[in-house]
């Protein structure tokens, strides 16, 4: 059978289900409420395979957005499985997250594997498995940031982590210690291709100053030495800044994420474009708000977006100890969140009504959802360094080579 005719069978089969389930109740909880066109029941987005190059290529990242996670996300802000926007996009894979060493990855082992093509260590950014944690430097490997400056495109991450932290971190930096972030913010304005990210926007403002300052260095000192200001809120950065770098205390992810698109968009030969969004579910309430509003994101910037030009995708570094074991339609399901709020909430085990969190990462595959030019790509299981292969290969670029 040709990969459209799996394609097709899979979206008949969803739609039968969707069908069947179609008459329950969108009840939600957790801060998502009333009706929505997103909520009612619909087949998925079909698309023709495209032949063509992409200009541009979204990523969009849940930070420990696993399966489980992506379907309680769809339970709690719609009161029904697979409501949200990036589940019926077409192309589904899911993605192996395991470092070199270990079958437990963290967001530096990650997401360098998916910027990168290469696994490495806990702990390493953007560098390969020869190098050690904290003790010795491994060969720096070029990301697909890297290859699109070096390509002359446009390029931006937004987080609503610190600019620094691990996800963010590896797709301008590279580092033997992810937690050294008082040396990788400046490696923001010293690329090893083209002129650097043109669109940074994070938080962790106070955190990665006190970092750098022990190695002397301030937001004042790098803004002057390489002519680009920092600013501390989006607000701040005035609109005539075609590249702005800003470095807050919190992160309005939706605000900055359009208008870094707004941004890359003016550029005439094309950009890439980083989003991540927290979806830890430490806080089951939150991380999964967090998946919802991010689902809501990505419609948005789909909508802004040609997909006869542009590839966008949504994955996850890693996966979580999260899963519904419980629930009826019409019920909230985070039944008893209030109460475990309300007794600190610290416990290792988070034990709702419906839901329990053990809160760590696992091992498990996550899910890699994709729509657009080369989005075919994205099909089966396979190692989360196909997706960097899926992204050079819809810009037609070939590793290593300057084509």
């Amino acid at each position: 059978m040709t990969p459209v005719s799996l394609r097709l069978v899979s979206a008949l089969a969803l739609a039968i289900g969707l069908c069947a389930s179609g008459g329950a109740s969108g009840a939600a909880s957790g801060g998502a409420s009333g009706a929505s066109a997103q909520t009612a029941a619909r087949p998925p987005v079909e698309q023709s395979q495209s032949q063509g190059r992409a200009k541009n290529v979204i990523l969009f990242l849940a930070d420990a957005g696993g399966v489980a996670s992506v379907h309680a996300a769809s339970v709690m802000a719609y009161g029904e499985p697979l409501r949200l926007h990036i589940q019926q996009w077409p192309n589904l894979g899911l993605s192996e997250t395991s470092p070199v060493d270990a079958f437990v990855s963290d967001s530096a082992n990650g997401m360098s594997a998916i910027v990168t093509g290469v696994k490495t260590h806990n702990g390493v950014i953007s560098q390969g498995p020869d190098g050690e944690r904290g003790r010795r430097d491994g060969t720096p490997t070029q990301t697909v940031l890297e290859y699109a400056e070096q390509h002359g495109l446009l390029t931006g991450v937004v987080t609503d982590r610190p600019i620094t932290d691990a996800t963010p971190a590896a797709t301008y930096a590279h580092s033997n210690d992810r937690g050294k972030w008082g040396e990788i913010f400046p490696q923001a304005f010293s690329p090893r291709f083209g002129d650097g990210v043109d669109v940074l926007i994070g938080s962790g403002r106070t955190e990665i100053a006190e970092q750098m300052a022990a190695n002397g260095v301030s937001y004042d000192s790098l803004a002057r030495a390489h002519d680009r200001p920092i600013y501390a809120t989006l607000e701040a950065a005035p609109a005539a800044n075609r590249r702005p770098v800003v470095v807050a205390e919190e992160i309005d992810v939706r605000a900055a994420t359009l208008r870094a698109l707004d941004l890359l968009q003016a550029g005439d030969k094309g950009y890439l474009l980083v989003v991540e969004w927290d979806a830890h579910t430490d806080d089951p309430r939150e991380g999964l708000q967090n998946i919802a509003d991010l689902d809501r994101l990505i419609a948005e910037v789909q909508s802004r977006v040609d997909l006869d030009d542009t590839l966008m995708i949504f994955t996850a570094d890693h996966s979580f100890g999260l899963q519904v074991d419980g629930g009826r339609r019409g019920q909230p399901l985070l039944e008893g969140y209030e109460a475990w709020k309300a007794r600190d909430g610290d416990e290792r085990v988070v034990r709702l009504e419906n839901v329990m969190v053990n809160r760590t990462h696992t091992a498990e595959e996550v899910p890699a959802l994709a729509i657009g030019v080369g989005a075919e790509r994205v099909r089966g299981y396979f190692p989360n360094t196909h997706l960097f292969e899926v992204m050079m290969k819809a810009f037609g670029w070939t590793p290593s080579s300057g084509d």
